[in-house]
């Protein structure tokens, strides 16, 4: 392969340096008082390690290094060639068998040869960041970026200035640590000048207008730092997560970025078993219900990136499923979508949809799930959709030899005191039913709590409330929530898929419950406001909810699953399910039917319902 004018010249100056170091070895052998006939000598040998060291850096490409950019990978790369050809030019100095010579020179050259290598490089790289430095600082203060202080221990602030170096927007001027300790010491210049609890002083000595919080999601203190961090007026920076560069657009993960509310949450990123996934999905025909919601366009996306081969789309809402058309077209062009306006509660339609395309896996997601509006005025369509329509899914793919059947739960399904949670109990209750009825497919069910920014939750409507100025308002002080990120949840749906066992019911974990009233007060601050600008009022609770959620009912207990976010729920004394019946019951019902009538018929096909 040929070699670029830069890589020869490279190459040549090592050898130069390398020869340097040969002669450089004799003179200190001899004190600064090289006799001539070791001179002699020096000359005699002084091919062997050029062409030593030649061969050890093309070996081990070494000379394809780009110096300014070097790393201690490189380096490391580097000494070992350097060892390899120091090994091969004492070898053949001493096959030479030359009289007289000087052994001592064989350990002083490749001390020398090192020095020299390694220094050359170590001069490249900090001429090339000084003219970077001396480049944005020409254009003044705006061209050097703005001030910022990296927020975070010593290891986690090397991370940080890795990821920032050579920024022309950001500049790091400090580090703030959560450790006391750490006060006083420095990393690559910059002094660590204060704990988070001293950050607006630390900012107001520095001129710093933003804060990078540079500690990892899941960390300890992350969600405090970055509360005191936002008290203290700061533009609030994060840097994406490592899964971040594998999105559709990997250029918008390129540098720091605003905080999140998902990063103050500090949940670690899903690991999953990708080559796993890709064997479920991968030239596979998947037909996700429900696909234009929050959870169902989420599950679209990672299928999609997964390489199915087919990808189905079913949602009764017709702009959801055109808005998800035109992502996925954009997004994926490779992939063949189907698109279709269809309502899992009209069973044939599903059948003729199953038919045509024949699924090897399913995921329903179609579902009702505002709990007020499920409670009151609405309570039958809650049974039609989430009851009967899941029947309807599960019934059909069991008909059409679907390999496996996933359906999306909620943790308002355990002892649950709403409509919408006690209709999803009977739906985790229908697909247990069918799967006893259809040992060829696969049929599993999936918990979870709250997801932020899915449509209806509480994220978009405090959004909205500081957009008008406020107030934010809460049901209750103390209520809590479960919570975790749209592609989380999306991700651990589809471990759970592959994972399952027909009839399981999967828990996810959902981390520490959060308190809405926490919730709101970090919405507020992430929006630039206080909670002098922006009140918080609390309404009261609404008809049906709980003060928290519950992911386990009590005759349940789990098992753990070799994934550390999913655990099996086990129910003792499994219910047994008259399918026939529960359809009859829904179909006869009409169209308005009585509101106590509706919650005695749940009661008695759900125990565990507790009307509030």
């Amino acid at each position: 392969m040929m070699r670029s004018r830069h890589t020869l010249a490279q190459l040549a100056l090592d050898l130069l340096l390398i020869g340097l170091a040969w002669w450089g070895a004799f003179w200190l052998r001899f004190n600064l008082d090289l006799p001539t006939d070791y001179a002699e000598l020096a000359w005699q040998a002084q091919a062997v390690p050029l062409a030593a060291y030649a061969l050890a850096l093309v070996a081990l490409r070494v000379d394809r290094h780009v110096w300014r950019y070097a790393s201690l990978s490189e380096l490391r790369q580097l000494a070992r060639a350097l060892a390899l050809g120091g090994a091969l030019a004492a070898a053949g100095v001493l096959m030479l068998r030359l009289p007289q010579f000087p052994r001592a020179v064989l350990l002083i050259h490749p001390l020398l040869v090192v020095v020299l290598l390694a220094g050359a490089r170590a001069l490249a790289r900090s001429l090339a960041e000084r003219d970077a430095g001396a480049g944005a600082g020409a254009g003044g203060a705006a061209a050097a970026g703005r001030r910022l202080l990296v927020v975070g221990t010593l290891q986690e602030a090397a991370e940080a200035l890795r990821a920032i170096k050579g920024s022309q927007h950001w500049r790091a001027v400090g580090i703030v640590s959560p450790l006391p300790q750490e006060v006083g010491r420095s990393l690559q210049g910059l002094t660590v000048v204060a704990t988070p609890d001293s950050l607006a002083e630390a900012a107001q000595d520095h001129g710093a207008q933003a804060a990078l919080v540079a500690s990892s999601p899941g960390a300890p203190q992350r969600r405090e730092v970055m509360l005191q961090a936002a008290d203290a007026g700061l533009t609030l920076l994060t840097l994406p997560r490592a899964d971040a560069w594998l999105q559709a657009d990997p250029s918008a993960a390129s540098g720091p970025r605003r905080v999140a509310l998902e990063d103050l949450l500090g949940r670690t990123p899903v690991q999953l078993d990708v080559a796993g996934l890709a064997e479920m999905i991968s030239g596979q025909t998947v037909l996700v219900t429900g696909a234009g919601g929050s959870i169902g366009s989420e599950l679209c996306r990672q299928i999609a990136r997964l390489g199915a081969a087919r990808l189905v789309c079913v949602d009764v809402s017709e702009y959801a499923i055109y808005a998800l058309e035109q992502e996925l077209r954009e997004a994926h062009p490779q992939l063949q979508g189907v698109y279709y306006t269809a309502n899992v509660r009209e069973a044939e339609r599903l059948r003729a949809i199953f038919q045509r395309h024949a699924p090897s896996v399913a995921f329903h997601a179609a579902a009702y799930k505002h709990v007020p509006l499920m409670e009151q005025l609405n309570e039958v369509e809650a049974l039609r959709t989430n009851v009967l329509g899941t029947l309807n899914a599960a019934r059909v793919a069991g008909e059409c030899g679907v390999r496996r059947f996933v359906m999306i739960s909620t943790d308002k399904a355990v002892n649950p005191t709403n409509i919408m949670g006690a209709s999803k109990r009977l739906a985790e209750l229908v697909v247990q039913a069918v799967a006893a009825e259809n040992s060829g497919t696969q049929y599993v069910s999936v918990r979870f709590g709250n997801v932020l920014g899915s449509s209806g939750s509480v994220v978009p409507l405090f959004t909205s409330q500081i957009a008008k100025g406020g107030p934010v308002t809460v049901t209750h002080p103390d209520i809590v929530r479960y919570f975790m990120t749209i592609p989380e949840a999306a991700q651990l749906v589809l471990q759970a898929g592959l994972m399952g066992s027909s009839g399981q019911i999967f828990v996810l974990d959902m981390g520490e419950p959060v308190k809405i009233l926490d919730l709101a007060r970090m919405i507020i601050r992430l929006s630039g406001k206080t909670e002098e600008e922006i009140p918080i009022t609390f309404s009261g609770l609404r008809p049906g909810e709980k003060l928290y959620e519950e992911l386990l009912a009590d005759d349940e207990t789990t098992e753990p699953t070799p994934h550390p976010k999913l655990r099996v729920a086990r129910v003792s004394g499994l219910q047994s399910l008259d399918l026939v019946a529960v359809q009859g019951w829904i179909d006869t019902a009409g169209p308005a039917p009585e509101a106590g009538a509706v919650r005695a018929w749940l009661m008695s096909r759900v125990p565990e319902y507790a009307a509030r």
